[in-house]
């Protein structure tokens, strides 16, 4: 009995992991269904900023490790 073929390619994990952590969010685990759909699973929510300060003091704390 032979294997399908995969709906995915370690590149394809690779780079969503990447992107992933280049934004600074903590990964906790990566799933990856049947069909090939591949979904990163964070440790902590991500909270987008509300308005201009927020997100000044966002990206700097995102910056210098804190966020």
């Amino acid at each position: 009995m032979t294997r399908a073929p995969s709906s995915f390619r370690k590149a394809d994990v690779t780079r969503a992991v990447k992107g992933v952590a280049e934004a600074g969010v903590d990964i906790a685990r990566v799933e990856i269904d049947k069909d090939g759909r591949i979904v990163v699973v964070t440790q902590q929510p991500v909270v987008s900023p509300q308005n201009d300060l927020d997100k000044e003091l966002w990206e700097f704390e995102v910056k210098h490790g804190q966020g």
